[in-house]
């Protein structure tokens, strides 16, 4: 196996959080005294393109969700959200024009001016 196809196979099983992402969600958690909670990110329909999405902590366990661990941090993705989500990258963008978790997702065919949805 070429290490191309290992990085596409790792990318495309799920969420990718960066370790600013990672950082920011344990210094979040560590303020609310919770170690129970999850990051849950989901999908659901909305928003100017037909969908949107939801970042929350989370200390429920669904059936079927995917579970993946970044430095401490877990991420919970629910069973209809994970194909709309296999690659995406959450990051934590922290500069005077912005501020705040940004989703990339390669499943995303369009997107609009409203930042957060996607069709």
């Amino acid at each position: 196996m070429s290490a191309d196809t290992t990085t596409e196979q790792l990318t495309s099983d799920g969420i990718v959080l960066t370790d600013a992402a990672a950082l920011k969600v344990k210094t979040l958690l560590e303020a609310e005294g919770r170690d129970d909670l999850a990051l849950r990110v989901a999908v659901q329909p909305g928003g100017c393109s037909g969908l949107r999405y939801q970042l929350f902590f989370d200390d429920r366990s669904l059936d079927g969700d995917v579970t993946k661990d970044y430095n401490g941090v877990g991420v919970v993705t629910d069973r209809m959200s994970a194909p709309y989500l296999g690659g995406a990258t959450i990051d934590f963008v922290d500069t005077i024009e912005k501020q705040g978790f940004t989703i990339d997702n390669p499943n995303a065919g369009s997107s609009c001016a409203c930042g957060d949805s996607f069709g």
